[in-house]
């Protein structure tokens, strides 16, 4: 799976304006800018919700597109280049790694990856594995798991 876990946190979003809430703080640490992110979670989990938040917090303008289709959308924002990837249609790990995606992820700036599952053993390992749970209406349960020095400077 990954390396050592060098810390933990657990959170609890009540509604959407919590996860905004967390995003916008978050977006304001320094370790997030060659940060790489994994989104675990089941459909409608709240992945591009979150990653929508964190981009409008960094100062993404203008539409934010799901990479569903695409399966990579780029931000240049002022002094950041993000990346977001979403894997969902990825049948084989093997298709990650025909895309020439590797440079980026090892790259500088930000990189979040929905559905990384399906790269299995081929992405490099995550700053921060974050685990979004589903829960009665809006409220979603949130694991993060920092697995390096990056990572758990992020937890903060």
């Amino acid at each position: 799976m990954h390396s050592t876990i060098l810390g933990s946190s657990s959170l609890h979003w009540p509604d959407e304006s919590a996860c905004e809430v967390f995003a916008r703080a978050l977006a304001q640490r320094r370790e997030l800018r060659d940060a790489f992110i994994e989104l675990h979670g089941p459909l409608g989990a709240g992945k591009t919700t979150f990653v929508r938040h964190l981009l409008r917090a960094l100062g993404a303008t203008g539409r934010i597109k799901s990479p569903t289709y695409a399966v990579m959308e780029s931000y240049s924002l002022p002094d950041l280049q993000v990346w977001h990837f979403d894997l969902y249609r990825f049948s084989d790990p093997r298709e990650w790694e025909d895309a020439g995606f590797r440079e980026i992820l090892t790259g500088p700036g930000l990189k979040l990856v929905e559905w990384p599952d399906r790269a299995a053993g081929l992405l490099p390992v995550p700053d921060w594995r974050m685990e979004l749970a589903p829960r009665d209406g809006d409220q979603r349960e949130v694991m993060i798991t920092a697995y390096t020095p990056r990572g758990a400077a992020l937890l903060g």
